[in-house]
Formats: structure tokens, sequence, C-alpha cells
């Protein structure tokens, strides 16, 4: 034990202690700055601000820079096709060169959606439900019921939509609401006599409609045929009808 505490004293162990220390140090630099130069450390750039671009313009931005790209895709109605919407990382952040810029790009083809229950519903829910559902609010008119502002047929493109048919999101949508005033009544129009367009004419002025249409013998100018019967019937008993009541014509050529 004491040649070994004389040992420690000898120049010879302190010449190996400094040498040793000297080695480390040595290879500490030399991994520190081998590590820098690999990483390109303080080596790099800002992300351009790529929102709102078109796709062509972001990709040509990107590429200039020497940076990458991924892309998805999401759908909003409101926005361009083909625009960049979101970008990550954000706009001026600093990278390393050939980093993975991720792009979310507006798609130009609307997803399908199936049309909601929407029947019987009022107007001030159905707008919030078709809204949910991304879809829009088209024209409203009414007819004859005793429900005010109460959907009564939904239509897309002039045809009546059911709940569960498929649309593409973003469609406009129109509605056919009661006008609260079904339990009125109003007099019976004389149609005798009259053409089809006419008796719409007079139908529309009375708020009733048009409901079934026959023929009386062989009818060549529908357009041109005159109504012999109606029913209901203008009689002396009965001359009043609700709003909204469909009245039944027969045509005859003249």
């Amino acid at each position: 034990m004491s040649k070994f505490v004389e040992y420690l004293k000898t120049k010879s162990f302190r010449n190996n202690i400094l040498a040793a220390i000297a080695t480390v140090l040595v290879l500490l630099f030399i991994a520190f700055y081998s590590l820098r130069f690999y990483t390109k450390h303080g080596q790099g750039l800002n992300v351009p601000a790529l929102k709102g671009l078109n796709f062509s313009q972001a990709v040509a931005k990107l590429e200039e820079l020497g940076l990458r790209y991924e892309v998805d895709s999401v759908y909003i109605m409101d926005k361009p096709p083909g625009i960049v919407i979101d970008q990550d990382p954000d706009a001026s952040t600093f990278v390393k060169d050939n980093r993975t810029i991720y792009l979310t790009i507006n798609t130009g083809q609307a997803p399908n959606v199936k049309f909601p229950e929407v029947e019987f519903k009022s107007l001030r829910e159905v707008q919030a439900i078709i809204a949910g559902f991304g879809l829009k609010m088209g024209d409203t008119t009414y007819r004859a019921d005793v429900s005010r502002d109460v959907v009564l047929e939904a239509r897309f493109g002039g045809q009546p939509i059911r709940a569960g048919e498929v649309l593409p999101k973003g469609s406009r949508i129109d509605f056919v609401l009661g006008d609260g005033r079904g339990n009125e009544e109003v007099d019976i129009p004389n149609l005798m006599g009259l053409t089809k367009d006419e008796a719409l004419f007079s139908l529309k002025g009375s708020m009733l409609t048009l409901g079934a249409i026959t023929y009386e013998g062989e009818v060549t100018d529908s357009a041109a045929a005159v109504i012999v019967k109606q029913e209901p019937t203008l009689t002396d008993s009965v001359f009043k009808v609700p709003i909204g009541t469909r009245i039944n014509i027969t045509l005859k050529q003249q």
C-alpha cells in the first residue's frame, strides 16, 4: 500500500493523469464539432408562407428552397379548389434543409352526404341541421297548412328529396313551408269553360291547388281543351273549402 501511495506522488503518475485528461478533452472536442457538422448546426431557413397559394405556387416555393412536401386534402365549400388551407410547420418557422413540409389542400371534389330528416320541423331548427351536414339554404316558398314556418317538403334541383338520399356537400336545398293559414276557408272558383292554364291562374289567386286531371273523349290539344267538370263543384250548399284544397278537373276538346 505504501508503494502505491509513493507512486501517486511520482512525476510519471502526474504525467499519465494529464495525458488522460487531455485525451478525453480532445475526444470530446472532436465529437462536439463532428456532431455540429453532421447536424448542420445553425444552418437552415425559414419556412415560407404558403396558405392561400395554389398548389403549384406552393410547390415551386418549396422546391426552390430545397424543402420536401407531403399533401393531404380537405373540402371547404366556400374556398376555391386547389389552394393551400394549412401548412405544418407554420410560416417563418426555422427548419433544417431538406425538411418535409406538410400541406393541406382544398379539394375540388365535394364529398357526398346523406340528407337529414327535416319534414315537420321548424325552419329555424332545419337551418341548424342542414348547416351541420354542410348544406346550404336555398329558396323558401309557402303552402297552405295550419303550421307556420314548418317544413312540409324539401327540394333539390327542383325535385323532392327525402331523408337518406345522397347529394354533394354544399348543395343548396329549397324548402316548402306551411303558411299557418290552413284552417281558413276560401270561395270555390268556377272553372267551367276555362283552359288548364287559366284554371291554374284562378286557383293560385284563390290559394287552392290543381288536383287530378282527366279527359273526356279524345283530346289532341290539351292546351286548347276546356274544363267541363270540376270537383268539388260550386253549389248553393258548398261554396267554401279550406285553403290549399286540391281541385280536380276534367278537360274536353272543343
